[in-house]
């Protein structure tokens, strides 16, 4: 059996290598630069109230939304809350009673329940848009339904 005392000398060295490693490599991030701040393990993207939900049939639903360039919806509404994230592109929205915007990559996006959508489209004739699309419901219900007083289905 090797005594602690013939083990001491190399582990010395290794803790000493360790600590002037992590010295080396601290020299070398400054804390402000993108790399470091790449390292934090979360951040809040988006924060938004729910409407009052039961709570008693809470359901989740993300979908993956593309709209080629010039791509566009018909008008529509969803009975759910909304929560967008645009992954690629840029989206232009409108929904009834709310000005026009237009949301880019890395931007969120929040959409009362039963809005309705006169505006769903890619803002690019070039690029596609890609986002998600989270709807919060409190119950089965369809995504997307014709707006009042118009025939035909929802869009995406």
């Amino acid at each position: 059996m090797t005594s602690l005392r013939t083990c001491t000398p190399f582990v010395g060295a290794m803790v000493y290598a360790a600590i002037s490693m992590c010295y080396t490599v601290a020299a070398q991030v400054p804390s402000d630069s993108p790399r470091a701040q790449a390292a934090e393990p979360a951040r809040i993207a988006f924060s938004h109230a729910l409407p009052q939900l039961d709570g008693g049939h809470l359901n989740i639903t993300v979908v993956e939304v593309t709209y080629g360039p010039g791509e566009s919806s018909p008008p529509h509404s969803h009975p759910c809350a909304v929560v967008g994230y645009i992954i690629q592109g840029a989206l232009r929205t409108r929904v009834k009673g709310e000005a026009e915007a237009v949301y880019k990559a890395g931007e969120s996006f929040y959409e009362a329940p039963n809005g309705i959508h006169l505006v769903a489209a890619n803002a690019s004739a070039k690029i596609p848009v890609k986002f998600l699309a989270y709807f919060v419901c409190d119950r089965d219900t369809p995504l997307n339904v014709a707006p009042p007083g118009t025939t035909g289905g929802g869009g995406k």
